[in-house]
């Protein structure tokens, strides 16, 4: 975390822009209702304590997330259109998801020319979200850089079999991704099962935040923790 309270990917990249809000930064990027049709932003800053950090060139394209794998590119957005993921590879164009435990993947080419912005969670990554963008995007996957933001950890997130077998039917090593815990439940770590297939689809190098959503309440949001909570955003934009 840098000291705006941001969440930065570390990578270098040129002409990428990315970062992940925090409870303690980028209040003001958030669209008001984000758990009911996150449509155009309110404002194309970050405005941790009322200061604008960094401008946007416009606000973000927020989608009408459903836990899917519709992959769109952002001059075919619209306010409300349902999608998980989205890419450009249009300068200024400032893709977008938002999270409170799933994970917010961020894809961008080594010579900056394109980036993407994903919503996984559990159903995303069973229903093939992350291959889904990887195929449709217009360079070969070793050449993309992944970053795995700020999501629920293996130790707060439990599920049951069926949630394993659903991810499981897309490779059964993700099997290895699913710790058994007490009696007909296992601890669940999307990041590795995330890493798991971003390499078996050819993405070659993949970060991670590191940052547990349900476990650090001062920073993060979390449905798992809370119910009724807030959302983070995480963006990208090639400037």
């Amino acid at each position: 975390m840098n000291d705006t309270g941001l969440i930065l990917p570390g990578w270098d990249l040129p002409g990428i822009q990315a970062f992940t809000t925090t409870r303690k930064a980028g209040t003001g990027l958030l669209p008001r209702e984000p758990s009911k049709r996150p449509g155009r932003g309110q404002s194309g800053s970050v405005e941790p304590a009322g200061q604008p950090i960094q401008a946007m060139p416009e606000a973000p394209r927020w989608l009408k997330q459903v836990h899917g794998s519709r992959f769109i590119h952002l001059s075919d957005w619209y306010e409300g259109v349902e999608a998980d993921a989205a890419w450009t590879d249009q300068a200024g164009q400032v893709a977008a998801v938002i999270t409170a435990d799933c994970l917010p993947v961020l894809l961008a080419d080594r010579g900056g020319s394109v980036v993407a912005a994903i919503h996984a969670g559990w159903r995303g990554l069973a229903g093939g979200v992350l291959e889904s963008a990887i195929g449709a995007l217009p360079v070969a996957p070793d050449r993309l850089d992944a970053w795995i933001g700020p999501a629920i950890s293996r130790n707060h997130y439990e599920v049951g079999p069926e949630v394993r077998d659903a991810v499981v039917a897309r490779g059964r090593q993700l099997a290895d991704c699913f710790q058994p815990g007490r009696p007909g439940h296992f601890q669940a770590d999307l990041p590795a099962i995330a890493e798991s297939i971003l390499g078996r689809s050819g993405v070659q190098r993949v970060r991670h935040s590191g940052r547990c959503t349900a476990g650090e309440p001062e920073f993060f949001h979390s449905y798992r923790r809370d119910g009724a909570t807030g959302r983070m955003a995480t963006v990208i934009w090639r400037s």
